[in-house]
């Protein structure tokens, strides 16, 4: 009937041939007919960068999207199944000058923009292309020739209309500011971009300096720099004017001839023990306030860039005591928090370095070199000079550029930013109206949104977002354009050479346009935008907002968004909640969900530089996708996952229930020359057969399963989903099919025809039920299983198990649920106390006894009297009424009472003593549940807390117990000599069937048994000789030795040595 089912998955295998079926049946396209006008729902895909191979990393987001697209669809939702593609900025540009050999953008200019930008459109075509079919490898189903790409006019110019917006309403600005800046790439990076990935260990040189004070003779101020590059352009020297300030002495003259050096107190021990000012002493104290004016002659006054300027000490709020001397060197045209000091100061600014990150003009021996070779040049100039207090060599984590890892320097340069003072509450409304998971997510972003700064947008770079801005030089007026209509409408020379081209630079540089204030011809800024502002609008641009404002309405705002969380707070969420809330005013989600990061095995975050990084194909080869989507899809969103071969494989391990439950169903199917089975559909399912009790729980465990999963997938829990999956294959397998296990034998052993039909029935349904429940999470094993279970043997079904919907649940089913629950308690604690009397299963036991049960629970064990028994090996169950079957013995907590009671601590001991055993098990019963007791003595009522009482359990003689709360079970370990026979022959059984296995027997083989054993042996055959051959498929039993041409070995049989053959009959 069907085809053999190995004893382990081939995953990879059975994906690939998943893969042709869906290709040939065309499943994806049928499901989008099938959903088509269902009720709408809305994922909106973050776009993966096209700039690279999709990392292992990539599979975790995507399974997740994957899995809630399919769920949905499975729910008859209509969906969009548009996935992005992130295609503009830094990314792509260094990735691109790398393959050129470029090591400056200038080498781009001398290259051809024009050339360079196709490159760059040509890159990301051609790993779009990889990204989507390693993504179908993956089993994401998208519709691939439908996807967004950011660099497209639809989105472009969604983003012209959102700045002209913010420009309309006064948020749009140029500022002159420092910024971090990248030497390397040429440009400012943005507040997001550092606090996101932008800092790295390094190690630098860090330098102690006197600052020559002028009107205190052979004195110094100490400053205390990690970036000796920026001492060309000190101004000033910032204090804080409520530290306490020390000049210190030398003990013996200097070299240099100073008298005094000048440092925050509390720094004064840090540097004595760095041999800054060892065995210098304090002679003098002031407040950093008093200092403050002070003139002092600069490092590097010989400068012409430093002509006319005056040095004074300022103070500063900011400065601290913590590191460095207490007095911080200050630069503004080379530190961001420096120049917002000497803005509000009115200090000069000196602004040394060009977009290469390369001395100006007026900086003598340091004009025309890179700020990043000076360090031991600025060092030795200063040392020369006598003002070289000290030097080491200090690692910190310090901010580097993203995408090329260069150390960052900080630069005088005009960029455009957009003013969140308006927005950032509108913000935090509309964040509010959203789900985000996990909970903390929300906080994370308004925490953002709270402290960060103005949204610099812009950057002098080539591949990108033209901004659409257009400053005149004459009047300073600026016109924002807001669409390609706009531009077209006000263009003035240049619109020839740009038509037919996308809005990228170098061909939109050619429009110009006229000043709406003055009429004066205006060229746009050569400036390009920050990528975020490309994937912010996609809730806009990839839904129809600029085109069909009422299609759009129809799906937004979107009902899932999905990222890794760790940087996304600040990146794309942030984007996509700024220019949604600025457009509408609202989230563009309904629920917003972040996940952990993928690390490799060790813990370490993977990069290709440290050799530790896996790309998907590999990932995927090791053992097929399946495994890494469970893993993926079982994960705690909050928890990084340490990936590597171990987790795979333990995810794979966590999915053989499931198959070896299927491979049981159609191994002994296929024994059955005329079994039919009924219908595959839960909602449809009537037994041909005659349903036992445990068929009856099985069904409504299933539609458990059903009602579960749906609700945990439902609120986006694929974890919960997981973990309830994994507990009914472990119910299925370890209580239905190995209870039921006789009833599938085959009608050759005899039983009853009906209830086998039954249990046939049953597991079948069960099984096509789970593959529908796993198909949105494992869509390959659950088509594996649906194409052999269903479309072998009905060539009417729906060709995928994608295309059957998601089951509904049967109708009310928890008192069969809550019945089978105490029989399941009842044998796992029969297991426990088996355990710890160290009683093997095999072992028959003559009886058991359950008590602390209800009325209810007694009835559903007399029910179910047989499974258990049978379970547990064991003759007889008895169900007592008492509240235990322990007996307890209660003593007074000397340390507690003692003081408290005094002479009557030994009346209250020998009232415990006397206690009935019911009396004393229930005061134990209370104590146990943290409650007060009431004991009188002497003829006064004692109240006790739980505490002040001791409580022993005295053992039951003969009996092995175990409890769950106010349930006990006790078994009678007391073995008789036909109860030692039944279990040796049961071992016996074991073996054979072991033996069988060894000698390669198929389930069906029937065998000739040889044994040759003692006395014992005989003793076994005589009372169990029958049970022997039906359990073993024996046609005869030979007490003899094994022939040499039969398989063979020894087993021990209580306690002797018996030698037993297997032969085929």
């Amino acid at each position: 009937m069907f085809q053999e089912v190995t004893a382990r998955p081939d995953f990879v295998a059975h994906e690939e041939a998943v893969l042709r079926l869906w290709a040939e049946t065309r499943a994806f396209e049928q499901l989008r007919a099938q959903t088509r006008g269902g009720p709408k729902w809305s994922f909106l895909d973050g776009p993966i960068t096209a700039n690279n191979p999709m990392g292992v990393h990539h599979a975790w987001g995507r399974t997740y999207k994957d899995l809630y697209n399919r769920f949905h669809a499975m729910l008859g939702h209509e969906l969009r199944w548009q996935q992005g593609f992130d295609c503009q900025g830094l990314w792509v540009e260094v990735a691109v000058e790398r393959d050129l050999g470029f090591t400056n953008k200038h080498q781009i200019e001398e290259y051809g923009v024009d050339r360079f930008v196709e490159a760059c459109k040509q890159r990301v075509f051609h790993f779009a292309d990889v990204i989507s079919r390693q993504s179908q490898r993956l089993g994401y189903w998208m519709d691939w020739d439908n996807s967004y790409f950011t660099l497209s006019d639809e989105n472009n110019y969604g983003i012209w209309g959102f700045l002209k917006l913010c420009h309309e309403r006064g948020w749009l600005y140029r500022g002159h500011d420092v910024m971090p800046w990248c030497p390397r790439c040429g440009t400012a990076l943005s507040e997001h971009e550092i606090a996101t990935e932008g800092y790295a260990e390094r190690t630098h040189l860090a330098l102690t300096v006197g600052l020559p004070l002028q009107e205190r003779s052979g004195e110094a101020l100490l400053v205390w720099t990690t970036t000796p590059w920026t001492l060309p352009a000190n101004v000033a020297a910032a204090v804080h004017p409520e530290l306490t300030y020390v000049r210190l002495e030398p003990a013996q003259p200097t070299e240099h001839g100073w008298r005094g050096v000048w440092l925050a107190k509390d720094r004064v021990a840090a540097l004595q023990a760095a041999g800054v000012v060892r065995g210098w002493t304090q002679a003098e104290e002031r407040l950093g306030s008093e200092l403050v004016g002070w003139r002092y002659r600069g490092p590097f006054d010989e400068l012409d860039a430093q002509a006319g300027v005056e040095h004074r000490v300022v103070a500063w709020d900011e400065v601290s005591a913590e590191d460095g001397t207490g007095v911080v060197h200050i630069a503004p045209g080379a530190g961001k928090e420096d120049f917002l000091l000497g803005r509000e100061l009115g200090l000069a600014v000196l602004a040394p370095l060009d977009e290469n990150g390369v001395y100006l003009a007026g900086y003598d021996w340091l004009s025309g070199r890179a700020a990043s070779g000076v360090a031991e040049d600025v060092a030795a100039n200063l040392e020369g000079k006598g003002v070289l207090f000290g030097r080491e060599q200090y690692t910190h984590r310090y901010p580097v550029c993203w995408r090329c890892g260069t150390d960052l320097l900080f630069r005088l340069a005009d960029e455009w930013l957009i003013s969140m003072d308006s927005l950032r509450h509108q913000m935090m409304d509309a964040a509010k109206e959203a789900t985000w998971l996990p909970a903390f997510g929300l906080e994370r972003e308004l925490d953002w949104l709270r402290n960060m700064d103005d949204w610099m947008i812009s950057k002098k770079r080539y591949w990108g977002l033209a901004l659409p801005i257009y400053p005149c030089e004459h009047c300073g007026h600026v016109t924002v354009v807001g669409s390609r209509a706009e531009l077209q409408q006000r263009a003035v020379e240049g619109w020839d050479e740009f038509d037919g081209h996308s809005p990228h630079r170098p061909w939109v540089d050619a429009v110009k346009i006229a000043c709406e204030q003055c009429g004066a011809t205006v060229s746009r800024v050569a400036d390009v935008g920050n990528v975020w502002l490309d994937a912010g609008i996609v809730a806009f641009s990839t839904m129809g907002y600029y085109e069909d404002r009422e299609r759009w309405q129809q799906w937004f705002p979107a009902h899932l968004v999905l990222e890794s969380f760790p940087g996304q707070f600040r990146n794309w969420f942030y984007a996509l909640l700024a220019m949604s809330t600025a457009l509408t005013g609202h989230a563009p989600f309904r629920t917003l969900l972040g996940h952990a990061l993928v690390k490799d095995a060790n813990g370490e975050e993977m990069h290709k530089s440290k050799g530790n990084a896996i790309w998907f194909e590999e990932a995927a080869a090791w053992m097929g996708v399946e495994p890494l989507r469970w893993l993926f899809a079982s994960a705690p969103l909050e928890r990084n996952i340490n990936f590597g071969r171990e987790a795979v494989a333990e995810a794979a391990r966590r999915l053989q229930p499931i198959w070896e439950v299927y491979r049981f169903f159609v191994t002994y199917a296929n024994l059955e020359s005329q079994l039919q089975l009924g219908d595959w559909r839960l909602e449809q399912h009537r037994s041909t057969g005659s349903l036992l009790p445990l068929d009856r729980w099985l069904l409504a465990r299933v539609s458990k399963l059903v009602e579960t999963a749906r609700a945990r997938l439902s609120a986006f829990d694929a974890r919960g989903y997981t973990i309830e999956v994994e507990r009914f294959a472990d119910e299925l397998s370890n209580w239905y099919v190995r209870r039921s296990r006789r009833r599938f034998w085959g009608s050759t052993r005899g039983g009853d025809a009906a209830q086998r039909q039954a249990a046939y029935d049953t597991l079948y349904v069960t099984l096509v039920t789970l593959a529908r429940v796993l198909a949105p999470v494992l869509p390959f094993l659950s088509e594996t299983l649906y194409q052999q279970l269903v479309r072998s043997v009905d060539a009417n079904a729906p060709q995928s198990v994608h295309l059957t919907g998601f089951p509904t649940p049967l109708a009310a089913h928890d008192a069969v649920l809550d019945e089978m629950e105490v029989v399941r308690q009842v044998a796992g604690l029969g297991r426990v106390a088996r355990k710890s009397a160290g009683v093997r299963v095999r072992q028959p036991l003559a009886r058991m006894l359950v008590a602390g049960t209800t009325a209810a629970q007694r009835a559903a064990l007399r029910q179910h009297e047989t499974e258990l028994l049978d379970e547990l090996n064991i003759k007889a169950l008895e169900l007592p009424e008492a509240e235990s079957l322990q007996q307890y013995r209660l003593k007074p907590n000397l340390r507690l009472l003692g003081p408290r009671l005094g002479a009557l601590v030994p009346k209250l001991r020998a009232v415990l003593e006397e206690l009935q055993p019911s009396e004393a098990a229930a005061l134990a019963h209370r104590v146990a549940a943290g409650q007060e007791v009431t004991v009188e003595v002497a003829g006064e009522a004692l109240t006790l807390r739980p505490e002040e009482l001791l409580v022993e359990t005295l053992p039951l003689a003969g009996y092995a117990v175990a409890q769950d709360g106010a349930l006990q079970v006790a078994l009678d370990t007391t073995l008789d000599a036909a109860l030692e026979r039944e279990g040796w022959a049961r071992d016996l059984v074991r073996a054979v069937q072991e033996a069988r296995k060894a000698a390669g027997m198929a389930l069906s083989d029937r065998v000739t048994l040889y044994l040759k054993g003692g006395a014992a042996l005989e003793d076994v055959l005589g009372e169990w000789g029958a049970y022997l051959r039906e359990e073993t498929l024996a046609l005869q039993v030979v007490l003899a030795e094994p022939p040499a041409e039969v398989y063979r070995e020894s087993v021990t049989l209580g306690g002797s040595d018996v030698l037993l053959g297997v032969g085929s009959a």
